[in-house]
């Protein structure tokens, strides 16, 4: 771990404690600034030889625990009570960086090709589930905000869904560049 990813991480922390307020003052700069703030700092911290052992063989382990916070943290009630009540409040600040964060990145180091694409058809699916949720809502999900600004998350889960799928998508077909060739024939040397 560098020095850089710590001072990263405690830059992160920092806004985010500082600007506790006016960041969950909304819905779309609660859940599409801070808490993947949060989370990311326990990305920035994770150690490299962390998971490792046979108990997170593929990063199952870790990668279960990780989307077991999140769809936690993504509950309208916990979203409403981490607004209300400060120990939940404090709660989300340990729990999305040491339950999402570092869990995600240490399974995703270890986990096959074919389960990080699962997963990431399954984040585009729960944004896409999450927006129509809430723009479609006859009624307010979250108690702690306004209509209006539901809907407005709705439309930034699109936002960061759309982005994900770019994000995601263009390496793909792109592809890698070939290693420069050398002059020298296969199977000469």
């Amino acid at each position: 771990m560098t020095v850089w990813r710590i001072l990263a991480a405690a830059m992160i922390l920092g806004i985010a404690v500082l600007l506790r307020a006016p960041l969950e003052a909304r819905p779309v700069t609660h859940m599409l600034v801070q808490m993947p703030g949060l989370a990311l700092i326990g990305a920035l911290l994770a150690p490299p030889a962390f998971g490792a052992g046979e108990w997170n063989r593929g990063g199952v382990a870790s990668l279960l625990a990780a989307v077991f916070a999140a769809s936690f943290w993504m509950l309208p009630r916990s979203i409403d009570a981490a607004v209300s009540d400060p120990v939940v409040d404090a709660a989300k600040f340990v729990t999305l960086p040491l339950l999402t964060g570092l869990p995600l990145v240490v399974g995703w180091r270890r986990a096959h090709p074919l389960l990080r694409g699962f997963l990431k058809a399954q984040a585009l699916s729960m944004l896409g589930i999450l927006a129509f949720l809430y723009t479609h809502a006859p009624v307010r999900i979250c108690n702690a905000y306004l209509a209006e600004d539901q809907f407005r998350l709705g439309i930034g889960f699109v936002a960061v869904a759309i982005a994900l799928a770019v994000l995601w998508t263009v390496p793909l077909l792109v592809g890698e560049a070939a290693p420069p060739a050398t002059g020298v024939p296969i199977g000469a040397g």
